[in-house]
């Protein structure tokens, strides 16, 4: 749906441009459209190598080990149908590891191997678990220390102080993943409570 919305934008600007002879306008654009892509994907590229780098490096040391160790005891509570030993706990914790540090680009195979494992635990069924819709909610809304994307944008656009926006971001998405939590709680004990009566 998404596809055919986008076309029909596309197709919808160009026959607005041939009637108006703005052609070359929507060249134009066309052009530096792609040139500044190109440009920003190479300033991303740059930054993410780097905080992957730092993640390995961490990883090496230990310290994602004493990290998930650190969340264990909160991840358990809110994943209770997912067992501690469970591969899907350990992609569930990398994934939020990876969250933290802005490094959405890595998390996101790390979250769909954690809903893949999630729906091995459902008995494979169609229909979203407990723990994927709590996966979700969280994952769409992650606490984040240091948003390392948004910097980097911001340094390829020239900012004066990319980084200034770290304690703004750390705010935010704290705000955003209570917020996410508490609804994910109510819409569950809402749930629970139609079935029971």
């Amino acid at each position: 749906m998404v596809n055919v919305i986008w076309a029909a934008m596309i197709i919808i600007g160009i026959v607005f441009a041939m009637v108006n002879g703005t052609m070359d306008k929507v060249n134009e654009a066309i052009f530096e459209g792609a040139k500044e892509a190109v440009t920003l994907c190479i300033g991303l590229i740059s930054v993410l190598v780097f905080w992957l780098g730092m993640m390995r490096i961490a990883e090496e040391a230990g310290l994602l080990k004493k990290l998930s160790r650190l969340f264990k005891p909160l991840i358990s509570r809110l994943f209770p149908e997912v067992p501690n030993n469970h591969p899907a706990m350990g992609y569930i914790l990398s994934n939020m590891i990876a969250n933290l540090f802005g490094l959405g680009n890595a998390a996101t195979p790390l979250g769909i191997k954690a809903m893949e494992e999630m729906k091995k635990l459902n008995g494979g069924k169609n229909e979203a678990s407990r723990s994927m819709i709590t996966f979700l909610a969280i994952n769409t809304s992650s606490i984040t220390l240091i948003p390392t994307t948004v910097i980097s944008i911001r340094m390829n656009y020239e900012s004066a102080n990319p980084t200034e926006i770290v304690g703004t971001t750390l705010v935010a998405t704290v705000c955003s993943a209570i917020g996410a939590i508490l609804i994910d709680r109510y819409f569950y004990y809402r749930r629970s409570r139609k079935r029971k009566g």
